[in-house]
């Protein structure tokens, strides 16, 4: 397989999972918005910016954001990350990079996953900011996350337990790991500022959990125990809930496993990544639940940060056309 198609690929599986992931992030945090609005009215104006600010941070863009747009409000920050064509990290801009990664394989990717995919972005094109925010913000972005799951619903069905099946599913749970930590770090300064409140700490961690369509599976495990320590342990150390840190780098490491290798110098480098992944797994399975607190998790998420990057960047070295990857 070319190294440009395996880069292709593997940015397929990125793209795809990181819109699925701003729009969950984006349902929730927008209608908690309209709950704290409902409830307090009296909020100065400077607050509501705090905190459409803290969204824009969680989604990785906020210096560009402040470059063009300056002040955050509700209309310019929904549409900056949704529909914004100049926001290489904008919903838009995600799918039309994977539709045009897919459209440079249509000789070869099955025609069903195209006419999905090529289906989502026409839809996705002809919406319109203010419209969505007028009829339900809730309604648009369930569309969007059920177009995502349509496409991988169709590649699991569809395409064949090989080398291009195993890149688009590391640049999935690669992208899937470091959209979970980067929420995570977002959310640490609120934490720190109500260490000495459980109950608004785990407030903001609810937010999280439901940004995953994780609270359900949560109640399920851990019943009425409710703790700012047991919400990070299942965030970052459940092995069976698909979002945590642990099962991401988990199927990381089996796809990248499965990569069937010819070349000598391919497979040395490709055992380095295994090992790397394999010491991080090693190392969250080793972190006791009283290790996870607000302090120590923010320390945790950095280093578990700069991992993702280590391992995009040597993917790219090792498999890619151009010499490294960068989100």
């Amino acid at each position: 397989m070319l190294n440009r198609t395996a880069e292709a690929l593997f940015w397929i599986g990125r793209y795809l999972e990181r819109a699925e992931n701003h729009a969950r992030l984006i349902d929730v945090y927008y209608h908690s918005q309209q709950d704290e609005y409902l409830k307090s009215e009296e909020l100065a104006a400077d607050q509501h910016s705090d905190k459409w600010k803290r969204m824009v941070e969680a989604l990785g863009s906020r210096a560009s954001f402040e470059q063009v747009y300056g002040h955050y409000k509700e209309q310019t920050v929904f549409f900056y990350i949704t529909l914004d064509r100049d926001n290489p990290n904008s919903l838009v801009s995600c799918i039309n990079h994977a539709r045009d990664n897919l459209r440079t394989l249509r000789e070869q990717a099955p025609t069903e996953m195209w006419e999905v995919l090529n289906g989502f972005y026409l839809w996705l094109r002809e919406q319109r900011s203010d419209g969505v925010l007028k009829e339900s913000p809730h309604q648009f972005l369930s569309q969007i996350k059920n177009w995502c799951n349509m496409f991988y619903g169709c590649a699991y069905s569809v395409m064949p337990r090989q080398n291009e099946w195993y890149f688009i599913e590391c640049g999935r749970y690669l992208e899937r790991a470091e959209n979970t930590l980067r929420i995570l770090h977002a959310v640490q300064p609120s934490l720190a500022a109500n260490a000495a409140s459980s109950s608004e700490s785990y407030m903001y961690l609810q937010a999280v959990l439901k940004s995953m369509s994780g609270y359900q599976a949560y109640r399920r495990v851990y019943a009425d125990s409710i703790s700012v320590e047991r919400i990070l342990e299942f965030v970052i150390l459940n092995p069976s809930f698909p979002r945590s840190v642990h099962y991401a780098f988990h199927q990381l490491i089996e796809h990248i496993r499965s990569l069937e290798l010819n070349d000598k110098s391919l497979k040395i480098a490709h055992e380095r990544i295994v090992r790397q992944i394999s010491k991080l797994i090693a190392e969250l399975d080793c972190i006791e639940v009283a290790e996870l607190t607000c302090e120590t998790k923010d320390e945790l998420t950095n280093r578990l940060l700069q991992s993702c990057s280590w391992i995009g960047s040597e993917l790219g070295k090792t498999f890619f056309l151009v010499g490294e990857v960068s989100a």
